[in-house]
């Protein structure tokens, strides 16, 4: 089993959950992720039924780490709407990456008008 896909989609699961609602729109980007990386769609079904704890991130390398976090930026803006509660789980989650908390605000502000290696770039330059 992928622990570094598992460990991506049980982040994204309960950054789905933050607001209370999983959205549609939230749930199938979660399931092409999935898709994309060959993992079982049952086994993203049972981590929505039961997430994991998340624990530490540490060994992740810098590609992964900002491949994670730019996934939660997608994932905040694909119900077309943005919750106070997705930015928090959010930041928890940068911080356990090892950046600053607010590389979020950045990107937020910024993932739609920047390339994603300008992204990256300032990211670990100016947030790390």
């Amino acid at each position: 089993m992928d622990i570094v896909t598992k460990k991506k989609l049980n982040i994204l699961i309960q950054l789905a959950e933050a607001d209370k609602h999983f959205a549609k729109a939230e749930r199938e980007m979660i399931l092409k992720i999935a898709q994309d990386r060959k993992f079982p769609e049952e086994d993203v079904n049972q981590l929505i039924r039961n997430p994991e704890p998340i624990d530490t991130l540490g060994a992740l390398s810098n590609d992964q780490k900002f491949d994670y976090l730019m996934d939660c930026i997608d994932l905040i803006f694909a119900d077309q709407k943005v919750f106070e509660s997705e930015l928090i789980f959010t930041k928890s989650i940068a911080i356990k990456l090892g950046f600053k908390k607010n590389v979020v605000d950045f990107l937020v502000e910024n993932s739609s008008k920047r390339p994603i290696p300008e992204l990256k770039s300032v990211a670990f330059n100016e947030y790390w």
